[in-house]
């Protein structure tokens, strides 16, 4: 009896929380109004693209009302809404997520109105007794109407406010799109990191070991000493030259991940830090099945720049790092102590970390509140 009561508690105020925003709803008819007539007017055509901004919003909200009663997400797909005005109009009328919600908001008129004529009557407290009659006042067991009634809402709303396959799939093109801009940014970004560090690097020591040799060539006959000393520079410059290509190798995908898998890179990260950090394995061993390539790139690469975010800007004494194993994927949960306030655009490098990891259909969530804790988790799509 009390569950069945909570139950309902809970369905009167998602019916109430409902039945208002129908009422928000019906004085929302004064926005559409004004925005037909100003359309149509061409000199309020401006009206159009934020009205349709504002349905959004209120689809949004009746999409986390409804998630929170069934438990089940709504996805949204929408086209973004930017650019000049001729660009915004096009958008706002063409994107199938815009005939969704209208088609929502027309029919939430109507049966939105019924919530205003079924809430008043729970008071009443309709009983059935044992046998299933339907009596008043008599011991017996309260009927979840309430509940069934907030059930078929939220059916009503579900199915109506779910994105078309079309839309969806715009929504997806429109991801991919992005993806694959940030992909192409971050492989630009790589090859001119490349290029630098060669020419900065292992060319400009290479172009003084080649000077050197041809100097200890033309002393070796008159001063032999003078040449020897040449060579030995030669040798240490040859030296200098294969640790400045190791570097670039290591940037470009590092030898101890073929060597030892991801865990060891990773534990070696973490040694190397110059912090205590842990490094805790869950479903991941160092004889196993691995990941591809490429996401073990990726997940070695989000390690070491939080861990190097951790030292040069958190103040944090201690880092914890995390790789689990999913049934898709791999996901890798970086945190510290440290006083927060993460920016990916001052220069942190989360940026280079959210268009690598995009490049693979990853996600990234940064948690960094000011005071901290900062927590940087990642997930990694993959066939294991």
């Amino acid at each position: 009896m009390r569950a069945t009561m909570r139950q309902a508690g809970r369905a009167t105020v998602h019916l109430t929380v409902a039945a208002a925003m129908a009422f928000g709803m019906y004085l929302f008819v004064t926005v559409l109004l004004i925005t037909a007539v100003g359309t149509l007017a061409v000199i309020g055509a401006w009206l159009l693209p934020e009205t349709v901004l504002l349905v959004r919003r209120i689809a949004g909200a009746k999409r986390r009302l409804t998630t929170a009663w069934t438990g089940r997400a709504i996805p949204e797909a929408y086209r973004a809404i930017e650019g000049p005005l001729t660009d915004r109009l096009r958008t706002a009328v063409r994107d199938p997520g815009t005939l969704t919600d209208l088609r929502w908001m027309a029919a939430y008129y109507v049966y939105g109105a019924l919530l205003f004529v079924a809430l008043p009557l729970w008071p009443l407290g309709l009983v059935v007794d044992g046998v299933g009659c339907a009596v008043l006042g008599r011991r017996a067991v309260v009927l979840p109407w309430i509940v069934r009634l907030a059930d078929l809402e939220a059916h009503w709303s579900t199915s109506l406010l779910r994105p078309s396959p079309k839309a969806l799939l715009a929504a997806r093109v429109e991801q991919l799109t992005a993806t694959r801009a940030d992909a192409i940014a971050a492989h630009g970004a790589e090859l001119r990191r490349i290029e630098r560090d060669l020419h900065d690097g292992a060319q400009a020591r290479l172009v003084a070991l080649s000077m050197r040799i041809g100097l200890a060539k033309r002393a070796y006959d008159r001063d032999p000493d003078a040449a020897r000393k040449l060579l030995d520079d030669a040798q240490e410059q040859a030296e200098q030259a294969l640790t400045e290509l190791r570097h670039v190798v290591r940037g470009i995908h590092p030898p101890i991940l073929t060597d030892r898998g991801l865990v060891g890179a990773v534990r070696a990260l973490a040694a190397g830090s110059g912090l205590p950090v842990t490094v805790d394995v869950d479903g991941l061993a160092d004889e196993g099945p691995r990941a591809p390539a490429a996401v073990e790139a990726a997940g070695y690469f989000v390690v070491a720049e939080a861990l190097t975010n951790v030292a040069k800007h958190s103040g944090s004494p201690t880092a914890s790092v995390r790789l689990a194993r999913m049934r898709r994927g791999l996901r890798v949960v970086v945190a510290d102590e440290g006083h927060g306030g993460a920016d990916e655009s001052g220069g942190s490098g989360l940026l280079g970390v959210r268009r690598r990891v995009a490049a693979l259909d990853g996600t990234v969530r940064v948690s960094s509140p000011a005071g901290g804790p900062t927590v940087i988790e990642v997930e990694l799509p993959c066939v294991w």
